[in-house]
């Protein structure tokens, strides 16, 4: 079998479009169904937003050392390890009968979507050439925000008429389906670091770091909160220390410190996550508490953003194949920036038109930057290192989307306290959001100044 053969290149596609598409669309349906379940289990905003924010920090936990493993024993044996793991806390997650089993499982249901996700871009890298890289991260970015953009809706759909269980049990059929596929389909293991020593000290100390760092996001601002992120700070500094001597790091800094378009590629992608995930969340909070809209309605509003999204991270991923990608990616930083900036401006009286005008903004943007960003951090490293670039990818997204959600989290706390938002509350809840988007604004701001700074790929 030649390295870029036909048949495996269309079934490593199929297969990754397929799982692109599954966990996006389950976060962005449990996003709308999160009010239901907040009445169901009579839980306040905080230990609400955990349900999100649990599955977030187990899957970035997880996600380098995984990618690393990966390029070590196979990644479609690590792949199928986590789609099945994926699919069976789906189900566990249905039929939980608490809040804390909930978060449990999500929690759990992370560590399979790390194996997926620190895995999937590596194989589709090794399969397809560098001239075709961009199209095929393209389509799996597109398939990302299909589900995206599918999820709010039927995710809503689903929440109204059969209840929220029913948003995590309708993943199942769909991970048995991919499982099937890759056991028929898929050949080949791309394990290039075979052989290696796999780094467990150093991946205990990352994810030891990232555990202390995220709880005291939402401890903030007690006393507690503040030597929580400390700890995790200096576990952090402990991590980078420990990588830069070892012989074989679970993550080779070496990336980041000798390869400028991997650092800042990097960078720009953490950047722009943190201020853009926790929108949804926000926003599906904002229409159902303050709008008054179901779970359903609010769901049809929210898909114009990813709609966006797919259509055009299709056509960026194809021009970035031709056309420098710091030059897409900054632009598209640049309308998130712009978006961020318009839902300052939410009150009681916007506007579902307002509401829709500023998604659509924010849509083009992220469908902008994102492939292109990931097409220029794959194409910037050497084969043996796809599963971690892969993992770091993923990584930044999770990371991103950790402190997005635990910038909202700490704002909560902060204007709102831990109790459950009802209308005495909505003058402080609106003063929360308003808040965490001049926050998300900023953070982005920054952002275009890394993409630029990557220098050129080609």
């Amino acid at each position: 079998m030649s390295l870029f053969d036909t048949a495996t290149k269309r079934s490593a596609l199929l297969v990754f479009t397929l799982s692109s598409f599954l966990t996006p669309f389950m976060g962005s349906s449990v996003s709308i169904a999160l009010p239901v379940m907040g009445t169901d289990f009579v839980i306040d905003a905080v230990l609400l937003s955990w349900v999100e924010t649990a599955y977030l920090l187990t899957a970035a936990i997880f996600l380098v050392p995984f990618g690393r493993l990966a390029d070590i024993h196979g990644r479609r044996k690590i792949y199928i390890i986590g789609i099945s793991i994926y699919t069976l806390f789906s189900f566990l997650c249905g039929i939980s009968n608490s809040a804390t089993t909930l978060v449990l499982f999500r929690t759990l249901q992370g560590v399979g979507s790390a194996m997926i996700f620190g895995t999937g871009i590596a194989i589709l890298t090794s399969v397809f050439p560098a001239n075709e890289r961009g199209r095929v991260l393209g389509i799996t970015v597109a398939a990302v925000y299909a589900g995206l953009s599918t999820g709010p809706f039927i995710g809503g759909l689903l929440t109204e008429h059969l209840g929220w269980r029913s948003v995590f049990l309708s993943n199942v059929p769909a991970g048995l389906l991919i499982i099937v596929v890759v056991f028929w389909n898929l050949k080949g293991e791309w394990a290039e670091a075979k052989g290696e020593r796999f780094d467990l000290t150093g991946s205990i100390i990352y994810g030891a770091s990232l555990v202390p760092i995220m709880y005291g996001f939402s401890r903030l601002p007690e006393l507690t909160g503040l030597c929580l992120l400390i700890v995790g700070i200096v576990g952090i500094a402990l991590f980078v220390r420990w990588e830069l001597r070892v012989d074989h790091p679970v993550f080779n800094m070496k990336l980041l410190k000798e390869n400028r378009a991997f650092r800042f590629s990097s960078i720009a992608a953490l950047l722009n996550y943190a201020a853009t995930f926790a929108v949804t969340f926000l926003l599906s909070l904002y229409l159902q508490y303050i709008k008054g809209y179901g779970a359903e309605a609010a769901g049809i509003i929210l898909v114009s953003r990813p709609i966006v999204m797919a259509v055009t991270s299709l056509i960026a991923g194809r021009i970035s194949d031709r056309i420098e990608p710091r030059v897409i990616a900054s632009i598209g930083m640049a309308f998130v920036v712009v978006g961020l900036i318009m839902l300052v401006f939410v009150n009681q009286a916007t506007t579902v038109g307002f509401l829709i005008a500023s998604l659509i903004v924010l849509g083009l943007g992220f469908g902008l930057f994102s492939s292109p960003n990931m097409n220029a951090i794959m194409s910037s490293v050497e084969r043996k290192f796809y599963g971690v670039a892969s993992g770091t990818v993923g990584t930044m997204r999770l990371l991103g989307q950790m402190f997005s959600m635990g910038i909202a989290t700490l704002i909560f706390a902060v204007y709102i306290g831990r109790i459950q938002i009802t209308p005495e509350t909505h003058d402080q809840f609106l003063m929360a959001v308003r808040v965490a988007f001049i926050v998300f604004a900023a953070l982005c701001f920054a952002g275009i100044f890394a993409s630029l700074a990557r220098g050129k790929i080609r």
